[in-house]
């Protein structure tokens, strides 16, 4: 495969503006909030490269001292707007940034800004969100659910609005391992007006001790909130032309606008990222369960048809009746196993290894999690404590204990979902997809049932060495990694016949003391 051309190989060429979910997107308004996440820009960069929106206003918050319009600049220099520039060089001057913060009261939106919107916007896509597991309960009860709750007040004041799409997780109800394309209310300890009371009169320390209390059965602040949120549309969404979106885990791209973009390490990918660098060598894993794994691309496309199908009742939505959901994960037909997930982060090791491994990259599954820390001791700190050794000898600061550390904690904290599968129901989406035209379905893919996982890992494992790695997709790089494995491999197994040797020899010193 010519590795230079794969980042546009797969893009969608520009076609004609008129198929149907194209010709609904013509001249409209869009308020978009998280576009500077991962499935935010790949919205932004479908929206823009394949409809002739109008504008899109996107609410963003300064960063690390980076003013909001700064923040849209640096896209100018990312690897996921090439293919748009390229053939629209101004197409990111439709972007108008609105400065707003989900922790903030009101969002942190002016005055001028809310009458702006409230004037303009047609569309809404609510993705803000904070999507760390370990986030305090306070914080993420701000930006997951409090948002949800302002954002819907603002969108009843948008004078013009034809759909508005609020994106959740397909984990957001996780406490049932058969989930359908519906609302659980009945799995929260509270409902969410009762936590939102609650939050307004406590300060954050005593809000945060009642997490263990509140959460009940979910495994973490994140699923909780998300779940709440939920709740919140239930209650509060009156008749708004609303819809919900439920992605699984989402990774990289599959095909547009180029093969295996992703740009942040979390989840599985920070998984993969660990055993190709020869780091994460165990991990605890129900071998026998499934991977919920969805691309980023995927995720875009459904949810910009979800908002097409939601703007069709023209009249409004009965308030009695529930919003849509719209589920995306793997398909019946067409499962992804937690065996093959594995298998698939290692199937490119000896293809296109990194440069800068640090050992030959292996992965032992470890099935019962109280047998984990002592593999962990074994095959993970101790190592590191010799390599941090050398490190302080030659001069140079450990790092490797305190890495593996911060491994094992968002290992434990991925624990539930490594250990139990969950069977999505995706009955709206299929038969969303069965709506659209043929030339839609082509644009706006998203069918899970076609996806061939082995290509699709081929394409994730090289955009992770491209986008992450920051290693050239040049022959010269592929050979410096091989070169590299090839040591590596040799002193792998080397190690391994040491040991197992000396293992041996004690053994057999033991039964000659017992002989």
């Amino acid at each position: 495969m010519n590795y230079n051309k794969i980042r546009e190989k797969n893009a969608i060429s520009n076609a004609k503006m008129d198929t149907g979910i194209q010709a609904f997107y013509k001249d409209k308004v869009v308020f978009l909030t998280g576009a500077t996440g991962f499935l935010g820009k790949v919205l932004i960069e479908k929206l823009l490269r394949t409809t002739d929106v109008k504008r899109i206003y996107s609410m963003v918050r300064p960063k690390r001292g980076q003013d909001i319009q700064e923040r849209i600049e640096m896209w100018q220099k990312e690897p996921l707007f090439e293919v748009l520039l390229k053939s629209k060089p101004e197409a990111l001057k439709r972007i108008a940034t609105i400065a707003g913060d989900c922790l903030e009261p009101d969002l942190g939106i002016s005055e001028s800004d809310r009458q702006l919107l409230a004037s303009e916007v047609q569309i809404v896509l609510h993705g803000a969100a904070t999507v760390r597991f370990n986030e305090p309960l306070h914080v993420a009860l701000a930006v997951n659910t409090r948002a949800t709750r302002l954002m819907l007040q603002l969108a009843k004041e948008m004078k013009h609005l034809v759909a508005y799409l609020h994106i959740s997780t397909a984990f957001s109800n996780c406490v049932i391992f058969r989930i359908e394309e519906k609302f659980y209310p009945e799995h929260l300890t509270c409902d969410s007006e009762k936590v939102l009371a609650m939050s307004e009169l406590l300060g954050d320390q005593m809000m945060d001790s009642l997490t263990p209390t509140l959460l009940g059965s979910y495994p973490n602040t994140y699923t909780y909130t998300k779940a709440l949120a939920e709740d919140v549309i239930l209650r509060e969404a009156g008749d708004l032309p609303l819809s919900i979106f439920r992605p699984s885990v989402i990774i990289a791209s599959h095909r547009e606008p180029v093969a295996g973009w992703m740009d942040n390490l979390y989840g599985p990918i920070a998984l993969i990222y660990g055993v190709a660098h020869g780091v994460l060598r165990v991990i605890s894993i129900n071998k026998n369960g499934f991977s919920n794994l969805v691309p980023v691309d995927y995720c875009a496309n459904v949810a910009l048809a979800s908002i097409w199908q939601t703007s069709k009742d023209k009249a409004g939505r009965d308030p009695i009746k529930q919003p849509a959901i719209y589920t995306l994960a793997p398909n019946e037909r067409n499962p992804l196993s937690n065996t093959e997930f594995v298998n698939f982060s290692l199937s490119c090791r000896e293809e296109f290894p990194l440069v800068k491994m640090i050992w030959y990259p292996f992965v032992h599954c470890i099935s019962t999690p109280y047998l984990n820390p002592l593999a962990a001791f074994f095959y993970h700190t101790l190592p590191g404590i010799f390599y941090d050794l050398a490190l302080r000898v030659s001069g140079r600061k450990p790092r490797l204990v305190k890495l593996y550390r911060s491994i094992h904690i968002n290992i434990s904290l991925l624990t539930y979902f490594l250990h139990n599968s969950f069977y999505f129901e995706t009955k709206s989406t299929d038969r969303l997809r069965a709506l659209m035209s043929p030339e839609d379905q082509r644009i706006y893919n998203f069918d899970m049932k076609a996806l061939v996982w082995k290509e699709y890992f081929h394409k994730a494992l090289f955009g992770m060495r491209l986008y992450l790695g920051k290693e050239p997709p040049t022959q010269e790089s592929i050979d410096q990694g091989r070169r590299l494995l090839r040591l590596l491999k040799i002193l792998h197994f080397g190690l391994m016949t040491i040991l197992l040797g000396i293992a041996g020899i004690v053994l057999w010193s033991l039964i000659k003391l017992i002989i």
